[in-house]
């Protein structure tokens, strides 16, 4: 649905995007993450049409985002709705207002029957129905964001941008808002594009992820495959990996369990096969979506290495010698 084509940017003679290839789908709630001034945001900025690029081609339905043809662009950005970290909300209007303003400016009559009908639908949807004639400073962070989001909604977009939506909200805060644009994307078929340098959003609610790291797309994949398993130094960093903490001595092996794999007990059959004794040094378990992915690192001695790495062939276990 978006296609974005080796595209480049500089700003102040500073390359900020270095030819980045990304391919979205429609329906898909995609995450871009990196560490700050990787360029995510500047990416965002470009396939919306808020900022212009130097090179490449974004491409949305066979549409390319060109800022200088004003009327395509102008389509285009209807068919976007923009969710940002700080809410931009107008405090002079109440929640109601708030909602129905794309409209207004879009020339869209707010006062008939079936506006006023959508636009508390809505309200209803992100759960304020009874907040509907609140002004923004009589409510919290999150219900701002719902408001947003609610906001976001009002012209039926095909696409959600979110830029770094929930970094000012707290945990459980940020835990409702992921599930309501979940909901979004499930019963409205509206395809999510999330920028965010928090990995429990990216881990909640995305089913593809693309890292960046100074201009640069490192990695495309699912975020199980991408975090579970790091294979770049740059996002081993990013993620804090601890393997700077494991034993100098003897041979160190990671293993990785996707899916069914976390159920079986690899360990503890590979020491009763192999007659042999492992010490378990490091291991982590992360929550993607609705199922658990993990890994381990194990410390053994270098003779033992050969025949455990055999041993996990065949049992179709991902493994690697950490150095």
């Amino acid at each position: 649905m978006i296609q974005i084509k080796n595209v480049k940017k500089t700003f102040n003679k500073t390359e900020v995007l270095k030819g980045v290839n990304i391919d979205i789908e429609k329906g898909e709630i995609f995450g871009i993450i990196g560490q700050s001034g990787a360029g995510k945001s500047t990416l965002l900025r470009c396939i919306n049409g808020l900022e212009s690029y130097d090179e490449g081609a974004i491409v949305v339905d066979d549409v390319t985002v060109d800022i200088k043809n004003k009327k395509v662009l102008r389509n285009l950005q209807k068919r976007m709705g923009m969710i940002f970290q700080g809410f931009n909300l107008l405090e002079r209007l109440d929640v109601y207002q708030n909602v129905a303003l794309p409209m207004k400016f879009w020339g869209i009559p707010t006062n008939t029957p079936e506006a006023k009908e959508k636009i508390l639908n809505l309200i209803k949807l992100v759960g304020l129905e009874e907040k509907v004639h609140s002004k923004p400073k009589e409510l919290s962070g999150g219900q701002k964001q719902r408001v947003a989001i609610a906001r976001a909604l009002a012209l039926d977009p095909d696409f959600l941008l979110c830029d770094e939506a929930t970094s000012a909200l707290d945990p459980e805060i940020t835990k409702g808002i992921l599930a309501l644009l979940q909901k979004i994307n499930r019963e409205m078929g509206i395809t999510i594009i999330i920028v965010t340098h928090q990995m429990e959003v990216v881990k909640q609610i995305c089913q593809k992820v693309a890292f960046l790291s100074g201009g640069k797309v490192l990695a495309i994949g699912k975020p199980e495959q991408l975090f579970v398993w790091p294979k770049e130094q740059e996002m081993r960093e990013f993620l804090r990996e601890e393997s700077d903490k494991l034993p100098s001595t003897g041979v160190n092996l990671k293993l990785f369990f996707f899916g069914e794999g976390n159920q079986r007990p690899i360990v503890t059959e590979m020491a009763r096969e192999l007659q042999t004794n492992f010490n378990i040094c490091w291991a982590k378990l992360e929550d993607f979506r609705e199922d658990v992915y993990g890994s381990l690192v194990l410390n053994m001695d270098e003779k033992d290495l050969e025949k455990a790495c055999a041993f996990l062939d065949s049992k179709n276990v991902t493994w690697e010698v950490i150095k």
